[in-house]
Formats: C-alpha cells, sequence, structure tokens
C-alpha cells in the first residue's frame, strides 16, 4: 500500500487535496506506467496524457521552464515557442529518451497519417532522469513497446507512485525516489484542481528538510549533487502560455523547501499544461478566442504548486520501498526512517 505525506502527519501548505491527491484529479488527465525489474535491470517508463483523446488534433496549451538544466529531454523548445503540447508526456531514463520520442512520433503517425505529409511534424515531449546507481543503463532495456505499454495503461483516478513505472531505479536525497504526485483543489469560478506529478532523482544525502524540521539521516556523508528531478504540472484552469509559464517556476520553490539547492550536476525541469484552453491543429478562423485567468487570482496557483510539488516529491519517495538494485547498490526507504530513527 502506498504510503503518503498525510499518513506520517506531515503537512505541506494549507490549501485542500483534491479527491485522489494526485496529478489525475484534474479532470481528464491519466497517468500509466510499464515497470522493467530484472536482475541488473530496474528502469522504466512514466505516461501523462493531458486527455483521452487525439493530442496532435486537440492540443493543450503548455509551457516549460528550466530550473537548472543538466538534463536531456525532447520537445521542450518548441513548448516554449508555441505553448503547446501535441503528444503525451513519457518519461524515462537518459538513455531511453530517444527510444521513448520514437514510439511518440509512430504512435502520432498512426492516429494521424497525414503528420510529414500533408500537414506538420509532430513534436514528442520526453523528460528523464538518470538512474544509473540502481540500473544497468548502458543495457538500454526500455523499447518502443515499453514506451507503448506505458500509454496503454494510461487511466484516470488512482496514481502508482514509489517504485514503478521511470521512477523503479530513482534515487533523492540518498533515499529511494520515484514517482510521486499530489494535488490541490482551488475555487476559481467553480471547483478547480492543480496537480502534480514528479520523478524524483536528486538531492544530496543529509539535505533533506522535513516539513517538521527534522532532518533525516545527517550524519551520513553526503555526496555531490548530481541527480534530477522532472516536474509535470497539470491543471483545469484556463491560462495562456505566459501563465504557465509563471506558474511552472513556482514549483522550484517546492523543491527548495525540502532542502535541494539545485546542484550543478542536476537537471530540474518543470512542464506544464492548462487543459482549460485547447488549441485545434486544423483551426481555420483567422482569430480564436481565448480564456485567460485573471492575473489579480495568480497567486492561489502559485500557492498550488509549491505545496503540491513538495508533497508529491515527499509522496515519490513515502511511497518507495527500500531497494537493492545494480551490483548490489541499496536505497533505505524514508518511511522505514521515520518508523524507526534510531539507525
Amino acid at each position: 500500500m502506498a504510503r503518503t505525506a498525510a499518513d506520517f502527519g506531515l503537512t505541506c501548505g494549507t490549501l485542500p487535496n483534491g479527491a485522489f491527491n494526485a496529478i489525475t484529479d484534474v479532470p481528464g488527465v491519466r497517468v500509466g506506467h510499464r515497470t522493467l525489474r530484472q536482475g541488473d535491470i530496474n528502469t522504466g517508463v512514466t505516461a501523462i496524457l493531458p486527455h483521452g483523446g487525439n493530442l496532435f488534433r486537440d492540443k493543450v496549451t503548455a509551457a516549460a521552464h528550466v530550473i537548472n538544466g543538466f538534463g536531456k529531454t525532447v520537445g521542450l523548445m518548441q513548448v516554449q515557442e508555441l505553448g503547446t503540447i501535441e503528444t503525451p508526456v513519457l518519461l524515462t531514463n537518459t538513455l531511453s529518451v530517444g527510444t521513448c520520442a520514437t514510439a511518440l512520433i509512430r504512435d502520432a503517425i498512426r492516429r494521424n497519417p497525414d503528420i510529414g505529409r500533408t500537414t506538420g511534424t509532430v513534436n514528442p515531449v520526453v523528460g528523464e532522469c538518470n538512474d544509473a546507481p540502481l540500473n544497468d543503463i548502458q543495457a538500454l532495456a526500455v523499447s518502443e513497446d515499453d514506451a507503448l505499454a506505458a500509454l496503454a495503461d494510461a487511466h484516470e483516478g488512482h496514481v502508482e507512485q514509489g517504485n514503478v513505472g521511470a521512477g523503479t531505479g530513482m534515487s533523492c536525497f540518498g533515499f529511494k525516489g520515484g514517482i510521486g504526485s499530489a494535488s490541490r483543489k482551488i475555487a476559481l469560478g467553480g471547483d478547480r484542481h492543480l496537480g502534480v506529478l514528479v520523478l524524483s532523482n536528486f538531492g544530496r544525502r543529509g539535505d533533506l528538510i522535513l516539513p517538521d524540521g527534522r532532518r533525516p539521516d545527517p550524519r551520513r556523508a553526503a555526496e555531490p549533487e548530481r541527480g534530477s528531478v522532472l516536474i509535470v504540472l497539470a491543471t483545469d484552469v484556463p491560462l495562456e502560455h505566459r501563465q504557465l509559464d509563471r506558474v511552472a517556476r513556482r514549483a522550484g520553490a517546492g523543491i527548495a523547501r525540502l532542502g535541494s539547492f539545485w546542484g550543478n550536476g542536476s537537471g530540474d525541469i518543470v512542464i506544464a499544461f492548462s487543459t482549460g484552453n485547447r488549441v485545434d491543429h486544423d483551426e481555420s478562423r483567422d482569430l480564436v478566442p481565448l480564456l485567460a485567468l485573471n492575473e489579480a487570482r495568480i497567486d492561489v496557483l502559485f500557492r498550488a504548486t509549491v505545496e503540491a510539488t513538495q508533497e508529491a516529491v515527499l509522496n515519490s519517495m513515502l511511497s518507495a520501498e527500500a531497494f537493492t538494485g545494480r551490483g548490489g547498490t541499496h536505497r533505505a526507504s524514508l518511511a522505514d526512517w521515520l518508523r524507526d530513527q534510531s539507525w
């Protein structure tokens, strides 16, 4: 059973959670995983779908923000230039980015045979973290079929967290990391939601600061900061690209609350989208209407982003079981530390 920050009495902020306390509290958003665990292979793919339709034809407004750029993503340049996402977002290990991008391209062509023929090409979006300490990353174990399996597994509702999908081989603050999610319910013209899903693989051992001020295991020797965190943020609040960029930047404050200083070797990247605005690929009108948030109301989204990001990282660690990976490399569980602080 997944354990969360709330199970341990750890409170991140003041805004209420959504029903699932996950990115899937944003209506229509789906999450799926493909987990690979055999011998020294401990990796996988996680898929985030902004909606269940044809994303190439019915795009969502989007933005991307680089907190620290030691990363190997695909597709973020066009997201920033055009302000839309037109494929699912895949998360995986560093050396499997190309494979996952190819899988997204093939899937988009299957759904839209005119891609590259009578209409433009497609912009796949893939993020990564380096799981090499626990996974034989050189084996290039992730296949296009694994990426497609993660897409096929995508569903609404409960999100599996911890040692699953892309999070299988990840570490965070010296403990086991992985996939985590959290959400906040917001009153803006009715009930709206902002949800975050993280792939946590960052933070030096001993730097973690819990919301109650405790610093787990600070006596153990620290290592250089070489990890990464991919943060995917979704909301049904109608936002245009510039507003999404502003909201995405606040995710950095969420990981800073936990003790991260965004080290030189860390790839800390945010991908944000709104399901409240859609862009029709086949739009024929010269001028199109756009619904956007009153900028004077945006502070509640900033707060929701910080709180949900902080909690999603904690949930990724607390849901993760203790793990022994490649070459006997071991990562303890933060949940175990909280149960027994004597070791």
